[in-house]
């Protein structure tokens, strides 16, 4: 069984600066790609960004050029830093992996650090 678990959430004021990390119970490099989701309340969970095994990363327009997503093969972890916080980018935060099993693919997910941007 995997496990991925979230942390590095918290409160901080906008234009502040968060780090998440998402640590894996295995090599990350057996996952087809580490991703962030988030939802915030009253709606749907959205992918924020994500890292392939190869390394290729992708974020969505509403974080391009102030979250960036990145990993420590050594520590099995994918981290999102998050700077330039705005108020809408509170909500909780989702590691998400998929991982190639025999019968097909199996995604995972962890249970969610709470991100808050309020002043």
């Amino acid at each position: 069984q995997v496990q991925l678990v979230e942390s590095g959430g918290g409160l901080v004021q906008p234009g502040g600066s968060l780090r998440l990390s998402c640590a894996a119970s295995r090599n990350i490099f057996s996952f087809l790609a580490v991703a962030w989701y988030r939802q915030a309340p009253g709606k749907q969970r959205e992918w924020v960004a994500d890292i392939t095994t190869e390394g290729s990363t992708n974020s969505a327009d509403s974080v391009k050029g102030r979250f960036t997503v990145s990993r420590d093969n050594a520590k099995n972890t994918v981290y999102l830093q998050m700077n330039s916080l705005k108020p809408e980018d509170t909500a909780v935060y989702y590691c998400y992996a998929k991982l190639v099993i025999t019968t097909g693919i199996q995604s995972y997910w962890g249970q969610g650090t709470q991100v808050t941007v309020s002043s």
